[in-house]
């Protein structure tokens, strides 16, 4: 008789059902390293998988920083495909920084995975990540560290690569003494990387310190998510009592980038917002205007001329992320886009009208179009296909849809009905509208 599944096999496999589409032919993707931690993931994902009438693709990626890395590439195609999943090797080439590797690295995995799950049209890429990774995570982050608290449910940390895309982990409450003693009784083998022992890294010191320590340390809490009003295309409006977390998405949404705001910088426009005064402030490539119970979050229009930012070209019929916020599509050859920042005035009368019920700032951070005659200018529209991202970004990186059926209608340009701040939008002059007013279909 065979034994039962131990108790963190139960909890994950319920935590990939309350988050996953069955019966579906659209793959589920697992970030494979091969070590020991992804190995246990894979056969976790692939039993639920099979049950459920999935496919399952394996996604390894060849940093190319060890001299056996591209063996650890065959051995996990090998482990894929003997548990019937496909497999993907995707390789990391280009420089390699002087300081920072790891976090570039990180980084650089992330963009690979996203482009390749992109590509085989999943929405969901589970990740291995333990309660020891939880207990690392939190030392380094004590030491001074930046890094990101782990989540069960989260987007993509790349744009726009990662757009549309959630990461699962299902293994947060699992211990990696436990997937290992899982992956003996299955005859399983799996990879030990050297550099999880370098002290090199601080992840390697981390773990020394609390293997001789025995201590496991609880992942903070994350903070709440109230005070989002609305967004209306790229435009975000806030309530004076937004809380820090809730602003720090809005400012990275807003202003198109990766990187959120400095914990102290924050902290400072909080207390500015609570204590309403006036202000215009600057962070993350994002403008906040605030006045009296008005704040409004937009791209700073600044951004461009101190970036001298080039035109962009529109590949025909590709979609092409312009500025982290807008996705246009172009149905024919010629076109680039450029901000509408220093281009107002050639704009037609009709285009004109459309920015007029703006702000100066969010007008001139609209997408324009460019074709042929440098000074031919015509606002981003109808022509060519033209769609705000804000809106959708910040409902995933605030929670505001939590199950792999809403990234589906969210590619399909539909809010679903989970939506954190569907209850209202507000229009371009800050009055709040009722959703059925506004709601896309």
């Amino acid at each position: 008789m065979s034994q039962p599944d131990p108790d963190w096999v139960v909890r994950a496999q319920a935590r990939l059902t309350a988050r996953l589409e069955t019966d579906s032919p659209r793959p589920l993707v697992v970030a494979l390293s091969g070590g020991g931690d992804s190995v246990a993931l894979l056969h976790l994902a692939v039993d639920w998988a099979d049950a459920q009438g999935r496919p399952v693709l394996a996604l390894t990626v060849d940093h190319a920083l060890n001299p056996d890395s591209a063996g650890w590439s065959i051995r996990a195609e090998a482990a894929a495909r003997a548990l019937g999943a496909d497999w993907r090797g995707l390789v990391w080439r280009g420089d390699r920084p002087a300081t920072g590797l790891p976090a570039a690295a990180r980084l650089a995995r992330h963009r690979l995975l996203a482009d390749a799950a992109r590509k085989a049209g999943a929405r969901v890429i589970l990740l291995a990540h333990t309660a020891d990774d939880i207990a690392e995570s939190e030392l380094m982050r004590a030491q001074g560290s930046t890094l990101g608290r782990l989540r069960d449910w989260s987007p993509s940390p790349v744009w726009p690569e990662g757009r549309g895309l959630m990461l699962l982990r299902p293994l947060l409450d699992a211990r990696r003494a436990d997937l290992r003693a899982y992956l003996r009784d299955r005859n399983a083998d799996w990879i030990e990387d050297p550099a999880n022992d370098d002290p090199r890294f601080a992840r390697a010191r981390a773990r020394r310190s609390l293997a001789a320590t025995a201590s496991v340390l609880a992942p903070a809490p994350d903070g709440p998510v109230t005070g989002v009003l609305g967004v209306q295309d790229d435009v975000i409006r806030l309530s004076r009592q937004v809380t820090a977390r809730a602003l720090s998405a809005a400012l990275v949404c807003a202003g198109g980038g990766e990187r959120p705001p400095r914990g102290e910088r924050l902290a400072a426009i909080l207390e500015r917002l609570r204590s309403g005064q006036a202000f215009t402030a600057t962070l993350c490539g994002a403008r906040i205007d605030a006045n009296g119970e008005h704040v409004f979050v937009t791209r700073e229009p600044g951004e461009f001329r101190r970036l001298a930012s080039q035109p962009l070209p529109l590949p025909l019929g590709v979609e092409t992320v312009w500025d982290g916020r807008w996705s246009l599509t172009a149905p024919e050859d010629g076109w680039s886009v450029v901000p509408a920042v220093g281009r107002l005035a050639g704009l037609s009368d009709p285009d004109r009208a459309v920015l007029a019920p703006l702000s100066p700032a969010a007008r001139n951070a609209r997408p324009v179009l460019i074709r042929n005659a440098p000074d031919a200018s015509v606002l981003a529209g109808e022509g060519v296909k033209a769609k705000a991202l804000v809106e959708a970004r910040l409902a995933l990186a605030l929670d505001g849809m939590t199950h792999e059926l809403d990234l589906d209608a969210l590619a399909r340009g539909v809010l679903p009905r989970n939506h954190l701040f569907s209850g209202v939008t507000s229009s371009n002059d800050g009055a709040p509208t009722r959703p059925e007013e506004t709601r896309r279909e």
